[in-house]
């Protein structure tokens, strides 16, 4: 499966553009299968050969970047890849990713 397929390229905004945004706009969310690894993509750009994301990822529960080359070697305990949700439906950042467990 394409993880950064040319419809999501050209959706994503550029980096820092939604950096007054209090509620930025999820475009994606990519999921390792097995683990609690979540990648939700908020903005990106090519950067040279790879692509750079900036997001919020479940797991360490932090805003930060990511690059597609990480997610293509990322592997879990018994080899699944990274996934993209395909069935994802872009949202507001609190109607997308669910809030952690305190």
């Amino acid at each position: 499966m394409e993880l950064l397929t040319d419809d999501l390229r050209s959706r994503l905004p550029p980096l820092r553009s939604q950096d007054n945004e209090p509620e930025p706009m999820i475009h994606a969310r990519f999921f390792l299968p097995g683990t609690e690894l979540v990648w939700y993509a908020i903005e990106g750009r090519t950067e040279n050969e790879d692509y750079l994301f900036y997001g919020f990822v479940l797991g360490p529960n932090a805003f930060q970047y990511f690059r597609l080359s990480e997610l293509e070697a990322a592997r879990g305990t018994q080899g699944q890849t990274v996934q993209r949700d395909q069935g994802f439906i872009p949202g507001r950042l609190t109607e997308v990713v669910p809030a952690p467990d305190l």
